[in-house]
């Protein structure tokens, strides 16, 4: 189930890598093992392997918003959107095991946007993100991936958008 998942994304034009199954973070070097073409997934993936999406290979940033006892990120984020009278973002969404989303979004060639964690993220709270960066950029764990027994999945089955403007700005 992993390797169609993999190869659906790279349908779509994002870049995959293996991560370990049932894990999130790579076991080593993964940016240069980025695929994009649907038959080298199918031809190399080994069935189980959880699904990594490279951010800068794939030309886009993720926004992960997190879901805790104190903070949510979809909150977070729908308040900032509202304060600035902009609609939420129509992009690919996908639901994680912890109960947040992962947001999908087109950025154009040389993007230098980086990645941020937590109090430092310049969207708020609870709104990580993952960019392209400078040199390596950051990833997402992708839909299909299974975590503590809980997969990936995608909510919001539509084409990845264009990073809005009024986001943009606040990561640059």
């Amino acid at each position: 189930m992993t390797t169609a998942a993999a190869a659906d994304l790279a349908a779509r034009g994002l870049a995959v890598f293996p991560l370990p199954p049932g894990g999130r973070k790579p076991a080593g070097p993964w940016r240069s093992q980025c695929l994009t073409d649907p038959e080298r997934v199918r031809e190399l993936w080994r069935e189980g392997d959880n699904i990594g999406v490279g951010c800068r290979a794939s030309g886009m940033v993720g926004l992960d918003l997190d879901l805790h006892a104190d903070n949510d990120g979809r909150a977070v984020l729908a308040a900032l959107a509202e304060r600035l009278g902009e609609d939420w973002p129509d992009t690919l969404t996908v639901a994680t095991p912890s109960g947040g989303r992962h947001l999908y979004f087109a950025v154009p060639d040389g993007c230098t946007i980086g990645s941020f964690s937590g109090a430092r993220s310049p969207l708020g709270s609870a709104i990580d993100v993952r960019g392209p960066g400078l040199r390596s950029g950051g990833y997402l764990v992708g839909p299909g991936s299974v975590v503590g027994g809980v997969r990936y999945v995608i909510e919001r089955d539509v084409p990845v958008a264009a990073l809005p403007e009024w986001i943009a700005t606040r990561l640059r």
